[in-house]
């Protein structure tokens, strides 16, 4: 029987308590349910608002009931409409009336909102130390392929010749910020809601900073009814899931050309690849594929909460109980795709010889003519038209730049003489960067020895 409906003359209809049930989701819960119980019995205790005694069989009953739930001994259903009551009715079922003593001075309503931040703190620990194993992982990759030239791109149309270590250190990047958002979202999740009560706090003389120290909490949102009516921290969090997907799915992007056969760059281990039930001789990308797609449900979680708080009033409404469907979903997803990720990157060989060739003398290196031209001291607009000319000149002959004849250039501008060819080469192109962050061998050392240092 519920604990709230003594002023009830009749039950909860089954299809309604079934409907409203959440216990299938905060279930998961019940270990921070029970850790944010222990904590507010031992601060009724000091507070002596419950007697040492009582408080000791409380926790006991607690501790026991933690432990026949993880060895299944103790299971649930949707009758028992959520895991708060659920666990109050079993102390209440071993020690008697002492076990109705627990939820004294608190509510449900700041009591999920403690669980939440618990195991948002729980969660935003693992994903880190998730993201972090995939920076490594991308770094190794990194280290093999220091001297692995490859196209860079922008509106996947070749650019200009990159060293493939760059293009993945922006992956690192990437994911650093990632790491940072978490971090920075942590120091707003670790205050602690419990005292909050209802909404109004409590009139008995609780100690809220002492629960939070109790949960390793660093203080306590202040505001009673923010405390309970808020769910920024989850949005927040959610938010940044959504950004790692962001990158996950533009990697996973990559990995899918690149082990296309027109790429002919990525291969895939078998152990990471799938075929087809019709063409034989088919390998798919389906893992890199899944990540991909699986951007979406995050995408909707974060979309789901917003709309769930987007016109609530003050204070709790049950339409929050939602949120813990999105908050999970979000974080099952997105650490699977971290871990999934960090394996098919493991599981997947590049080719060291695939681009340098082609590279040299190709039009991606036009760039490289216009910056010789500009050491001239050619104005730079009129640089960038004269390279033009040479670019529809090797079009229209079907030829690479480094076939075009000097004589051909001097047409188009006398400042070219026979050294031009020095700078076009890829190999030629990334060493000549001089900027801070470039391609450059020594900048990508440079970039590389940055991140042993920080991963370590």
């Amino acid at each position: 029987m519920p604990t709230w409906n003594s002023r009830f003359k009749k039950s909860l209809d089954e299809k309604a308590l079934k409907f409203s049930s959440s216990i299938d989701i905060d279930g998961k819960l019940y270990n921070e349910d029970i850790v944010g119980s222990i904590a507010h019995v031992k601060m009724l205790m000091k507070q002596k608002i419950i007697s040492y005694a009582e408080g000791k069989k409380i926790i006991s009953a607690l501790e026991s009931i933690r432990k026949e739930i993880l060895s299944g001994k103790l299971k649930y259903d949707w009758r028992n409409e959520d895991i708060h009551s659920f666990i109050e009715e079993q102390i209440t079922k071993k020690i008697g009336a002492i076990g109705k003593k627990l939820h004294t001075a608190r509510s449900r309503n700041d009591q999920v909102a403690l669980d939440e931040r618990l195991y948002l703190k729980k969660e935003i620990t693992t994903l880190i130390k998730t993201l972090i194993g995939l920076q490594k992982t991308l770094l190794k990759i990194s280290s093999k392929h220091k001297s692995t030239i490859v196209p860079g791109y922008t509106h996947l149309q070749r650019a200009q010749p990159i060293l493939f270590a760059h293009h993945l250190l922006a992956y690192i990047s990437m994911l650093g910020r990632d790491v940072e958002r978490l971090n920075d979202c942590l120091k707003r999740a670790d205050k602690s809601p419990l005292g909050a009560a209802a909404l109004s706090g409590t009139t008995l003389p609780i100690d809220r900073n002492y629960t939070a120290k109790l949960l390793g909490m660093k203080g306590i949102v202040e505001n009673s009814l923010d405390a309970v009516s808020s769910r920024d921290i989850v949005i927040e969090f959610i938010s940044t899931c959504a950004i790692i997907m962001v990158n996950l799915s533009r990697l996973a992007e990559e990995l899918v050309l690149w082990s296309s056969q027109e790429f002919a760059f990525a291969q895939f281990d078998d152990s990471f690849a799938t075929g087809s039930s019709l063409m034989p001789q088919k390998k798919n990308p389906d893992i890199a594929e899944l990540v991909r797609g699986k951007t979406g449900r995050v995408y909707g979680t974060l979309i789901g909460i917003l709309t769930v708080m987007k016109s609530l009033p003050l204070a709790y409404n049950r339409d929050m109980q939602e949120d813990k469907f999105h908050l999970t979903e979000a974080v099952n997803t997105t650490k699977d795709c971290l871990e999934i990720m960090a394996g098919l990157l493991k599981h997947t060989s590049f080719r060291k010889d695939r681009f340098e060739k082609e590279l040299d003398g190709d039009l991606s290196l036009s760039t490289e003519l216009v910056d010789y031209l500009v050491r001239k001291e050619i104005p730079f607009r009129e640089a960038h038209n004269n390279v033009g000319k040479v670019v529809a000149l090797a079009v229209s002959k079907k030829k690479k730049l480094n076939e075009i004849l000097l004589a051909d250039y001097k047409k188009i501008s006398p400042k070219f003489e026979k050294n031009l060819y020095n700078f076009l080469t890829a190999k030629s192109s990334i060493n000549n960067r001089l900027s801070d962050g470039s391609t450059s061998p020594k900048e990508v050392d440079k970039q590389l020895k940055f991140w042993m240092r920080k991963l370590s």
